[in-house]
């Protein structure tokens, strides 16, 4: 998974590759309930369909992620209109023990716990500020929300 398709990305190593290999061999096998990989030719960059978890605000909703959601994303308090996710796992709290799969069920669990539909409170001027395709790992996050 790439959090950023920009042209500088570099080069996996060849353990990163062979790790996103396995990973996918697995996926394929075993894939986490309510995600569907889309099949491209480039190891980096995975494409996942999402389906909102039966009872929830986003019950039988599919949306697309490539670590961000793929515009249209949805409304939620954490996810901003680009496609950018506030969720600790992406970033300061990243473990290599976790996989593919286990961000995807995090970022599931994220929209299932929702009470309500809505983009977060600095969505405008966040999304504003990062303009020129500008990498969420670029951003300073706050998190303090440990609800959703």
């Amino acid at each position: 998974m790439t959090s950023s398709s920009s042209p500088s990305h570099k080069a996996l190593s060849k353990i990163a590759c062979n790790r996103l290999q396995k990973e996918l061999s697995e996926w394929q096998v075993n894939p986490p309930t309510g995600f569907k990989h889309k099949v491209t030719d480039n190891l980096q960059k995975w494409i996942i369909e999402v389906t909102g978890a039966p009872g929830t605000l986003y019950a039988n909703e599919t949306y697309k992620l490539q670590v961000v959601f793929v515009p249209p994303a949805p409304l939620h308090p954490h996810i901003y209109s680009n496609g950018h996710i506030c969720l600790d796992i992406l970033y300061d709290s990243w473990s290599p023990a976790m996989t593919v799969s286990s961000v995807c069920i995090s970022i599931l669990s994220m929209l299932s716990s929702s009470p309500e539909k809505l983009r977060p409170t600095d969505n405008d001027q966040y999304v504003k500020n990062c303009k020129n395709g500008r990498s969420p790992k670029e951003t300073r996050w706050w998190f303090h929300d440990d609800k959703v």
